[in-house]
């Protein structure tokens, strides 16, 4: 066994992006379907640490206890970034996002229980490859899987949950990027930084964000992110027993919200270069490091019928979005960006759809909009329909009463 510390960790997971981003600039197949560096990176490393523990019997441990801190830091950076006057001229693009969510959800669970009722499984594994851990995550997965084990009594649940999960992050990731651009190329969409191409100037790269106009600045910005931790990790306390469960990032989000909103009112600004810097940089590392700690042996030990469930989820999702979501979100830029936002939470997490949209962004010119519906849509609107929805199937006597 390799453990690896803190330190050791980080520095794998800077250079793992680093070996990203040249993989995604220099192949061609890569940048053009804006896939984005974590996932490159990080399934190259896990490719990598399967084959040292399969043939040469050294595992390799991470240490990425730091990722939960990393997630909330990057949704306080999006609330630091977050203009509402935009968000207001984005209403109806919000509405439009959740009447395409609501009948996602549950079609995406029909299609689980239909794979499960062609490879004879039990239903309940189809809700397993459907919301529960496509869209739930993780966490929704390993409460759900619990509850499986102990009263339905499925064997090995939780670690096709975990698997299902982690699968879903990757496919999320591959998908959104080449729905957008399929779509930008068939319905002739461009950004701004397309348009400054065609008209010849020098468009800059977004990927290389601008510096902070002074260290005071950039001191002053790096602090706004850990204000929004600390204050929505209490607010999260103060609610906890609450009828309806909020999740910790979301708190963060709104406390940057409210700091960029009703600050400038009092006379704070922050400089959005550097925090957009800084929310980059904490969703890059907690993107590298899930793709990393995946375990592909569990992969390839649990594959078959759930490797075929997930395959026919990734067809579904890609086609919900490009002829459902696009059309419903008036088929310009902003709705191409938001489609691939859409396969990223839908198959993933919000993180990964936010990841979606800034590769998709650096390449072809911002897309304000997205930024603020996606993440509230993803990180709690999704949540409540999804228990909603994820409860009334499984009270029905075929799926859950079996």
């Amino acid at each position: 066994m390799i453990s690896l510390s803190p330190v050791q960790s980080l520095l794998a997971c800077c250079l793992v992006l680093a070996i990203g981003r040249v993989l995604t600039s220099r192949i061609g197949v890569l940048g053009r379907y804006s896939i984005p560096d974590p996932i490159v990176g990080g399934l190259l490393f896990a490719i990598g640490a399967y084959a040292l523990s399969t043939w040469g019997g050294h595992a390799i441990s991470l240490e990425t206890s730091i990722k939960p801190t990393l997630l909330l830091l990057f949704f306080g950076c999006i609330g630091l970034t977050a203009n509402l006057k935009l968000l207001a001229k984005g209403g109806p693009r919000l509405i439009a996002f959740l009447l395409a969510l609501v009948p996602f959800l549950v079609l995406q669970n029909l299609v689980g229980l239909g794979m499960a009722w062609l490879l004879d499984m039990h239903p309940l594994m189809g809700l397993l490859g459907g919301t529960i851990t496509l869209v739930g995550g993780h966490g929704t997965g390993a409460a759900y899987a619990s509850r499986f084990a102990d009263v339905n009594n499925i064997q090995d649940v939780m670690a096709l949950a975990m698997t299902a999960a982690t699968m879903g992050l990757v496919l999320g990731g591959v998908v959104g990027g080449p729905v957008a651009e399929w779509l930008m190329r068939r319905h002739k969409l461009a950004g701004s930084l397309d348009r400054q191409a065609e008209a010849g100037h020098a468009a800059p790269d977004l990927g290389e964000a601008q510096p902070p106009s002074s260290a005071a600045s950039f001191i002053t910005s790096m602090t706004a992110p850990f204000i929004c931790l600390v204050a929505g990790g209490y607010l999260a306390t103060l609610v906890e027993g609450a009828p309806v469960s909020l999740p910790n990032f979301l708190w963060c989000l709104a406390t940057g919200v409210l700091i960029r909103n009703g600050g400038e009112r009092l006379g704070l600004k922050l400089d959005d270069r550097a925090t957009e810097i800084i929310g980059t940089i904490a969703l890059s590392l907690f993107l590298a490091m899930t793709m990393m700690a995946l375990d592909l042996s569990s992969v390839a030990r649990l594959a078959g019928p759930l490797a075929l469930i997930l395959a026919v989820q990734m067809l579904f999702c890609a086609l919900y979005s490009a002829l459902v979501v696009f059309r419903l979100l008036k088929r310009d830029y902003e709705a191409a960006i938001m489609s691939a936002a859409f396969c990223g939470f839908s198959l993933g997490a919000t993180a990964t759809a936010i990841a979606n949209m800034q590769a998709l962004t650096r390449r072809h010119g911002p897309a304000p909009q997205s930024f603020i519906v996606v993440p509230v849509t993803g990180a709690f609107l999704v949540d409540i329909l999804n228990v909603i929805v994820l409860t009334s199937l499984i009270s029905l006597p075929f799926v859950g009463g079996i």
